[in-house]
């Protein structure tokens, strides 16, 4: 399951090149602009993250540590943090209707909570890994670790299909935490610098973000961090946020074509 940080987009590029002319053009690749950089929880093992009236709502990964916290975006500050009960690694998070709803790695299980105060209400179960959530105003998305997205009923939360995840038809993997960005799923590429944006509608990928160096913006870095992995989106104010497993900052971005 691991990749190097290039290795996603020397996959399409080699794929191009292989096919020939009559292949589809790449789609456009981004890098970003550093609009401001925020302090985050270097303890922090990011799982999942969303941005709701002020606030960031984290989870956080590995056994015996994970968590849901409620956190001040300017400071980093966190306000509010529950414990995963039982020891299991918690993974991707969203709100649905006042209600907090979490995935976990392994156990295939999920818990539902309340949004307010993170008091567990009830579980429910699927197949296989959970890795991250998004949603928009009528469904859930679902990613598992595989090229395949999981559409979920809100009200049942069970699976009602999958999309899936295509580069000029071929299918691409580690697709792990998500956000739904004006009307597209952005997606981190496990073990690597890259999101790519997905097209819910076919699967297909729209565009590469490239965040290579993002975390050097900020001169030498103190202790280890890991991988990129953390994306949300403040609708009101047209703001998109990333952040990593274990990284000191979190990042408020513009994209730029490259």
């Amino acid at each position: 399951m691991h990749l190097r940080a290039n290795r996603f987009v020397w996959a399409l590029l080699l794929t191009l090149a292989l096919l020939g002319p009559a292949a589809a053009a790449p789609p456009p690749l981004y890098g970003y602009e550093v609009v401001h950089a925020y302090p985050h929880d270097p303890k922090a093992f990011t799982e999942g993250l969303f941005y709701k009236d002020g606030f960031l709502y984290e989870s956080t990964g590995l056994e015996g540590q994970s968590s849901v916290r409620k956190v001040k975006l300017e400071t980093g500050e966190v306000v509010q943090a529950s414990n995963l009960v039982g020891g299991d690694f918690g993974e991707g998070i969203i709100d649905w209707q006042g209600e907090l709803i979490g995935l976990t790695w392994k156990s295939q299980t999920g818990f539902v909570a309340d949004l307010a105060s993170f008091t567990p209400q009830r579980h429910f179960s699927y197949p296989g890994e959970g890795w991250a959530l998004t949603r928009n105003d009528t469904e859930i998305f679902m990613s598992d670790g595989t090229p395949s997205l999981r559409v979920l009923d809100p009200a049942t939360l069970k699976e009602k299909r999958r999309i899936r995840v295509t580069f000029d038809g071929r299918p691409v993997g580690n697709i792990n935490e998500l956000e739904w960005v004006k009307g597209e799923i952005f997606a981190n590429v496990w073990q690597t610098d890259r999101i790519v944006r997905i097209d819910p509608a076919s699967g297909e990928i729209k565009g590469v973000i490239d965040l290579g160096g993002l975390l050097q913006t900020q001169g030498p870095l103190k202790g280890s961090v890991d991988v990129l992995n953390g994306i949300a989106y403040d609708a009101a104010g047209d703001r998109l946020f990333v952040t990593g497993k274990l990284w000191p900052w979190l990042f408020e971005i513009r994209l730029k074509p490259k």
